[in-house]
């Protein structure tokens, strides 16, 4: 061969292989490089799909935002007991302020009513509930946040007790007449007699016996709820750090046909009237019940699954606080909460429990004109928001047509946290309405959150616990049974039981399959995630 056929040969050839380049994909191209350098075809093969490019990924149902609690709305001296907690016990914020405001509704409830405008009073008790994942120290916050009030009800009995006793005394006297005189009228068998019989008799239904004060109650049914509220003067606070009481209250612990008309009255002040067999009727004017539990995001989930309890409009009623989570990044051995600011947050809560149960006639706050108008602008941001077609809050509107409701109990109990009883002598101002509409709308933003996890798909939730597992761990790639290992959750029993979400994630181009090595049996898929993830 000619040295010009050999140039011509190399030339040639040269131009194959720049021709072959052009053409061949990026991934053969690597694999080849691979092979060339003496390694496998499956590890070039797997190295090669470890590399190529990403398309841009389809992403899931976006996941409401969830605003911290305003504490900046709340009075100093709760503010400081609210912000001394969160530091103490590392906690979220929002845990020990929702309770503050249950406190301050369990002071108020039964006992002060506000009225914004005339012909709309409304009372100023509240059902809340705040869920956090377990180990997040809910308890000790509870604890730390309601102990005045277990104070305030033995302080109670003490300054009832003699009153107690008197009317005690005069109960079983009348009961004693009344039977001296039916024996009378048994004896003469004269009408005298006996309109002396029926006299003693009515006179002695007049002279109960009154229980011991009682503000507390934890874990109760809706039934036993009716009973105690009628027993204790229409007033009562179910308060729990156990999460199975929202599941009781809601009829899903132990019946899916649970009677909730009494949640539902006692949260408007409705009249209850109870009848049982044997017994005389029970009828609760104006009863006012308070409710604050703490519970697992899980037990919310599960009320999906009892769809009266969404129909009939108990899950309307409550503040719901979905925080977020601080477990894993807390502060080791943080500053305790003060001996000052715990004394005067347990003085001014207690004080406030104590002068409002011992005040004879029911309160009822005025709302000053800057108020209202406040008030009202929160009404027409909210009236076209609620249309069942085009409103941004048709999906809860069962919630939010309660809004303005809510922002006027809330301005009510801060106002009597700011004044004490001394409050009734004043209207509620614009700044404390303001403060109070800030509160409603963290509420809101919150009920949004947890009513799509009521109607999430349940694939779609755990394809976000399969993200959460990449973004927190942020392994090179995984498969199925480390994913398992990683997630730990009831939810997964069994590593195949995950699947859905794999796919589901598969199919929005957030993971793929990588090509995995082959040692025999069936080879576990590997995946790797999106580097967005």
């Amino acid at each position: 061969m000619t040295d010009h056929q050999h140039r011509n040969t190399t030339s040639s050839g040269s131009a194959t292989t720049a021709d072959t380049a052009t053409v061949m994909p990026l991934d053969a191209r690597r694999v080849l490089r691979h092979v060339g350098a003496g390694q496998s075809a499956a590890q070039a093969a797997r190295d090669a799909a470890l590399a190529a490019p990403w398309d841009a990924p389809v992403p899931l149902t976006p996941v409401r935002v969830r605003p911290p609690f305003p504490v900046e709305t709340l009075p100093t001296w709760l503010r400081a007991m609210v912000d001394e907690v969160t530091e103490a016990l590392q906690v979220p914020t929002d845990l020990p302020a929702t309770l503050a405001l249950a406190c301050l509704a369990v002071a108020a409830g039964g006992r002060v009513d506000v009225a914004p405008v005339p012909g709309w009073v409304e009372p100023t008790n509240l059902y809340t509930v705040v869920a956090l994942v377990p180990g997040s120290r809910k308890s000790p916050a509870f604890s730390a946040m309601t102990r005045p009030l277990y104070a305030a009800e033995t302080a109670l009995c003490e300054a009832t007790e003699p009153a107690r006793l008197e009317a005690a005394l005069m109960a079983r006297r009348a009961r004693a007449h009344a039977e001296r005189a039916a024996t009378t009228a048994e004896n003469t068998d004269t009408d005298e007699a006996m309109a002396d019989a029926i006299a003693a008799a009515r006179a002695a239904t007049e002279h109960d016996e009154p229980p011991e004060p009682r503000l507390l109650a934890d874990d109760l049914t809706p039934e036993t709820a009716a009973t105690l509220l009628a027993r204790h003067d229409g007033r009562l606070a179910l308060m729990s750090a156990e999460g199975g009481s929202f599941s009781t209250i809601a009829g899903t612990r132990y019946s899916a046909a649970a009677n909730l008309e009494p949640l539902l009255k006692a949260h408007a002040g409705d009249m209850i009237r109870i009848d049982r067999k044997g017994r005389p009727s029970e009828r609760i004017e104006r009863p006012a019940l308070t409710i604050a539990i703490t519970t697992q995001p899980g037990h919310l989930a599960s009320i999906a699954n009892t769809p009266e309890a969404r129909e009939r409009g108990l899950l309307a009623r409550f503040l719901y606080s979905l925080p977020t989570n601080t477990v894993g990044n807390r502060q080791i051995h943080p500053d305790p909460v003060t001996d000052t600011t715990r004394q005067a947050y347990e003085t001014r809560l207690s004080r406030l429990v104590l002068d409002l149960a011992l005040t004879p006639e029911r309160i009822q706050l005025d709302v000053a004109d800057q108020a209202r108008a406040v008030l009202a602008d929160l009404e027409i941001w909210l009236e076209p928001r609620l249309h069942p077609e085009t409103g941004e809050l048709a999906a809860v509107t069962d919630w939010a047509s309660k809004m303005a409701g809510t922002a006027v109990r809330i301005a009510g109990l801060l106002h009597l946290a700011h004044h004490g009883t001394n409050g009734r002598h004043a209207p509620i101002t614009g700044d404390t309405m303001t403060a109070a509409v800030t509160i409603a709308r963290y509420y809101l933003a919150h009920t949004l959150a947890v009513f799509d996890t009521l109607t999430a798909d349940p694939d779609l939730d755990a394809a976000r616990r399969v993200l959460d597992w990449i973004a927190r761990t942020r392994p090179d790639t995984f498969t199925r049974r480390e994913l398992h290992r990683g997630i730990k959750s009831q939810r997964f029993p069994k590593p195949e039981s995950i699947d859905p979400a794999i796919r589901l994630l598969l199919d929005h181009g957030l993971v793929r399959v990588i090509p995995g090595p082959k040692k025999g049996g069936r080879p576990s898929p590997t995946y790797q995630a999106h580097p967005n993830v």
